[in-house]
């Protein structure tokens, strides 16, 4: 897959990642520079434990979970 398409794919899970965890995003722009790491995190942490998604929409599935648990984490850390 090449890089533009994770890229894109990563702009529009950060972008629903920040509109389904109300109060935890950054704008967005922000939300889709998280959307965009968090598809980098998904792709590496989900098959860590053992998920494996195929295709755009698989890829698509893990970015937006790697956003929102980006967005948890930098939302935990803002807090401490």
């Amino acid at each position: 897959m090449s890089w533009l398409i994770l890229l894109l794919i990563g702009a529009m899970a950060g972008w629903l990642a920040g509109v389904l965890m109300k109060g935890r995003g950054f704008g967005v722009i922000g939300n889709i520079i998280v959307g965009v790491i968090g598809a980098f995190v998904g792709g590496w942490l989900l098959p860590r434990i053992g998920v494996r998604l195929g295709g755009e929409l698989g890829t698509f599935i893990a970015a937006l979970i790697g956003a929102m648990v980006l967005l948890f984490v930098i939302g935990l850390a803002k807090r401490a």
